[in-house]
């Protein structure tokens, strides 16, 4: 399932949304130049390594948020921040909606380190952040609709609450079965970071919704 856009009426500029996108797109151009493997021996976040030298390894905890594996991971990623930050962040305000973002990405690395089966190995990628990101979606907007692109043909309106539920349990059931290639753990310990952390921040705006039935045909 794909989302597309949400039901709300207002998002605001999005200024830190649309810098993370920049800043993540950049670090790939870069990345590209300098190599994968490279890229994620020195950004990544290695556990072993942070748990011998927490302090000197620290740095990774906030560089690893930006080196993606791969095109896919980075369009993926940027995709879903695209969809649900901006709403947030018009909710929060920039500089809380940052902050629930980086320390979500932080919580999710620290969470994937405690479950992870190969700590030599590098994490990247913003997801846990993201995962933060709709983790507070769903705190703040419990009545906004998704619309959803349902592989190959078929396009409907969904409950956030539906949508970000199912792909949460989804993460859950991934992360039990010990599924490889994906930090399952990561994702769950950002969403459930960032629902805590939305519930904490006093929303700067009020929101509305539309009916899912309304403006079907708009795209942001």
């Amino acid at each position: 399932m794909i989302p597309v856009r949400d039901s709300l009426l207002f998002h605001g500029p999005a200024p830190v949304t649309k810098a993370i996108i920049l800043l993540c797109g950049l670090v790939f151009y870069f990345q590209l130049s300098w190599g994968f493997e490279e890229s994620f021996a020195i950004f990544g976040f290695i556990p072993a390594a942070f748990l011998q030298d927490p302090l000197g390894q620290s740095y990774r905890l906030l560089s690893s948020m930006f080196v993606h594996g791969s095109l896919g991971h980075l369009l993926g990623n940027l995709w879903f921040l695209w969809v649900f930050g901006p709403a947030l962040e018009g909710r929060l305000g920039s500089w809380r909606y940052l902050g629930l973002y980086l320390v979500s990405g932080i919580v999710a690395a620290l969470v994937q380190a405690m479950f992870t089966p190969d700590p030599l190995v590098p994490m990247v990628g913003a997801s846990g952040a993201i995962s933060g990101v709709t983790g507070g979606y769903l705190r703040s907007f419990p009545s906004a609709y998704v619309f959803t692109w349902l592989f190959p043909a078929f396009w409907l309106w969904l409950p956030a609450t539906l949508y970000l539920g199912y792909w949460a349990a989804i993460q859950l059931i991934n992360a039990l079965l010990g599924l490889p290639g994906v930090a399952w753990w990561a994702h769950l310990g950002g969403f459930v970071a960032g629902m805590m952390m939305a519930s904490w921040m006093r929303p700067r705006r009020k929101y509305q919704t539309t009916p899912f039935w309304e403006n079907w045909y708009y795209f942001r």
